[in-house]
């Protein structure tokens, strides 16, 4: 790795792996200043470009879905030394109100999504992979959990949406790279060991 030239770490999973926790966790023991993170999340295209399905539905586990060059131009910015500035995406609810998200540039970047190794652009940029694990059964119930309560969606949408849109985004744009990741961290019962490990490796590389 070039001098001063930020250290890259993508973390990808299916939906329900524990991604969004298992990056707070990282966050929550390094400051600002050594760590920062983007996210996919914040790059989805607004709720009427997105693709329906045969029943009507949008389909927002597509690749299609994000904004896969927007995201890769920040990324580089980031790789640049600039800051980046995106408007949070509240996954429709309107209880929530979007927030403004900078994400300076820091010594090692944390990229997190569910097509961070589907993408070659993306792929070609990290210095780490990382591929969060956990059991399908598992996946689905935190899904439940999440959108039910983070995201005020209908149980009924939930399961739906789980079938038709998030399970086959899995089998198509995630489970095929896991034999390319660099590390795989179970996330069955909990990713604490998994997590210490690459918080000392992350601490080399500051």
């Amino acid at each position: 790795m070039e001098k001063n030239v930020p250290f890259i770490i993508g973390i990808t999973g299916g939906s329900g792996s524990g991604k969004t926790s298992f990056v707070q966790n990282l966050l929550d023991t390094f400051s600002d200043t050594d760590l920062s993170i983007l996210t996919m999340d914040n790059y989805y295209f607004p709720r009427e470009q997105q693709k329906e399905d045969s029943e009507g539905i949008k389909n927002f586990d597509l690749v299609s879905s994000i904004d896969i060059n927007a995201f890769v131009n920040d990324l580089k910015k980031l790789l640049s030394g600039e800051t980046v500035e995106r408007t949070e995406y509240v996954f429709n609810n309107e209880e929530k109100q979007a927030s403004r998200v900078i994400v300076k540039s820091a010594p090692v970047i944390l990229v997190e999504g569910l097509f961070v190794m589907s993408q070659a652009e993306i792929r070609s940029l990290l210095n780490l992979s990382v591929y969060i694990h956990a059991k399908e059964n598992l996946k689905l119930i935190r899904r439940i959990k999440r959108d039910k309560t983070e995201r005020n969606y209908p149980i009924e949408d939930v399961l739906y949406r789980y079938e038709h849109h998030v399970l086959p985004s899995f089998e198509s744009y995630i489970e095929p790279y896991t034999n390319d990741v660099d590390l795989i961290i179970n996330n069955n019962t909990g990713f604490e060991n998994g997590a210490s490990i690459l918080k000392v490796f992350i601490q080399s590389k500051l």
